[in-house]
């Protein structure tokens, strides 16, 4: 064997050193597509929580424009925004202070019930 044919047969690469490559790189793509799947996921539960928290501060401003005391007592109505179907439950609450209320409102997904988005509190008083 001469040494031209000993260098000739060392250039490719082993099936072995192939392997590991495709190992290393497969591991790579599965770990970007976790993040990007991370991201949406995120961006959706972020664009919930905006249109929830525009959907409380609706009803707290409705309740201002009104200008009446609010009545001790839960009540719930839909308040959908954009696309999402999203419920307000509005709690008052009497202060020690006979001339101010508390008022709650939670934003609660139409379809998960059970999960709060969010939760405004205002003070309402009695001119």
């Amino acid at each position: 064997m001469t040494l031209s044919t000993r260098h000739q047969r060392q250039r490719g690469f082993t099936l072995l050193e192939v392997l590991v490559a495709l190992v290393i790189v497969g591991t790579a793509l599965g770990a970007s597509l976790r993040a990007v799947g991370s991201l949406t996921q995120n961006s959706d539960g972020l664009r919930s929580a905006m249109m929830a928290t525009w959907s409380a501060e609706n009803h707290l401003v409705r309740l201002r424009l009104a200008k009446t005391f609010p009545q001790t007592g839960k009540r719930s109505e839909d308040c959908p925004q954009g696309d999402l179907k999203l419920i307000c439950e509005e709690e008052v609450v009497a202060t020690p202070n006979p001339r101010m209320r508390q008022v709650r409102v939670n934003v609660y997904d139409a379809q998960y019930p059970a999960r709060r988005i969010v939760r405004l509190v205002l003070l309402a008083f009695n001119d």
